[in-house]
C-alpha cells in the first residue's frame, strides 16, 4: 500500500495572492500522481496546506472515485482555539474522509513530529508546499527525503 500511498505537507499560511497558484499546481501534483497509480492521500488535517490538499483530494474524488483521503490527525483535539469557520470545514472534510486516523489521544509536546512521521512512514510520495527552510514543513520534507520519499514541491 505504502507504494500507492502519498502524503502532504505544508505551511499554515498561504499567500493570499499566491493560493489560486498553489491549488492548481496541487491539483495538477494529485492527477499527476493518480495517472502513476497512487490511491491514497494521507493529509495531517491543520490549517493552510493540509486543508487546501484535503479539499483538493475530495474534489477530485468526483472525477477519480478509485481515491481516497486519509486524515492523519495529531490528537483529538488538534481544531481546540481554531476561527468557527475553520471548525467547520475541519469537521466536514473529517466527514467526508475515507479513513481518520489519530496519532496520540491528548495533545503532546511531539504528538505533530508524531502525525508527520507517521504520514512520510506510510508512503512513497510526498507533495509538499515548502518555501522555508525551517520549521515543521521542512522538517517533514528533510524526513520524507532521508526515507526514499521522491518529493514534489507546489511552491516553486
Amino acid at each position: 500500500m505504502k507504494e500507492r500511498t502519498a502524503c502532504f505537507t505544508g505551511h499554515r499560511t498561504i499567500p493570499f495572492l499566491q493560493r489560486r497558484k498553489i491549488e492548481k499546481r496541487t491539483e495538477e501534483a494529485l492527477i499527476e500522481a493518480i495517472k502513476q497509480g497512487y490511491r491514497f492521500f494521507g493529509t495531517g488535517g491543520a490549517l493552510g496546506f493540509d486543508t487546501l490538499a484535503a479539499q483538493t483530494v475530495l474534489r477530485l474524488k468526483e472525477t477519480y472515485p478509485q481515491i481516497k483521503l486519509i486524515l492523519v490527525l495529531p490528537c483529538l483535539s488538534q481544531a481546540r482555539g481554531w476561527r468557527p469557520e475553520d471548525i467547520a470545514e475541519y469537521e466536514r472534510i473529517k466527514v467526508a474522509a475515507d479513513k481518520v486516523v489519530y496519532t496520540s489521544q491528548e495533545y503532546t509536546r511531539d504528538c505533530m513530529f508524531k502525525r508527520n512521521r507517521h504520514l512520510v512512514d506510510n508512503s512513497s510520495l510526498c507533495i509538499a508546499y515548502l518555501t522555508e527552510n525551517c520549521g515543521g514543513t521542512a522538517y517533514t520534507v528533510d524526513y520524507a527525503r532521508s526515507k526514499g520519499l521522491i518529493i514534489r514541491n507546489v511552491a516553486t
